[in-house]
């Protein structure tokens, strides 16, 4: 009897404990890292304002800016006039997780950062990876779906001095 009190307590702690890791384990899975505004500062070189280009890809216009410390905010634009935003989306810093509901990001360097998809928001990956002062390159990878083969999108951002 002792020996089975034993038992089923010791088993309840352990199903407490792994309840508990659960609960506090990165919503994007494995490949979810915890980040600091330390981690999210290194960032700070794609500030700015930006034209993409890629293959098959009209030129599009993008203003990467901190809002503060732990928030980056993405304005996208319908042409170089830079008037109005057309769309905005906002990478945050939430319980060590940096990303926008839609991606979580799983590495930060001084040379950039990848995202992944969390799960049934989105389907694809993409990394922001910085070449110079001037450049970087947004690479967008999607996985085989069905019968839809594996496939990558690459954006050549160029800075628009002065804006």
């Amino acid at each position: 009897m002792t020996f089975r009190l034993i038992a089923c307590t010791a088993l309840l702690v352990l199903l407490f404990a792994a309840c508990h890791r659960s609960a506090n384990a990165p919503a994007a899975g494995s490949n979810a890292k915890t980040f600091s505004t330390a981690d999210v500062a290194k960032l700070r070189w794609i500030e700015g304002t930006w034209r993409g280009s890629g293959v098959d890809q009209s030129p599009f216009f993008e203003r990467y800016r901190f809002e503060n410390e732990s928030t980056l905010v993405v304005d996208s634009f319908p042409n170089e006039k830079l008037d109005k935003a057309e769309d905005t989306s906002r990478f945050e810093l939430k319980d060590g997780q940096f990303g926008n509901g839609s991606y979580v990001a799983s590495s930060i360097d001084d040379n950039g950062i990848h995202f992944e998809p969390m799960p049934k928001k989105a389907k694809n990956s993409f990394s922001w990876e910085r070449v110079s002062a001037n450049t970087w390159k947004a690479t967008l990878k999607w996985p085989v779906d069905g019968n839809k083969p594996a496939r990558e999108r690459v954006y050549n951002m160029e800075r628009i001095q002065g804006k």
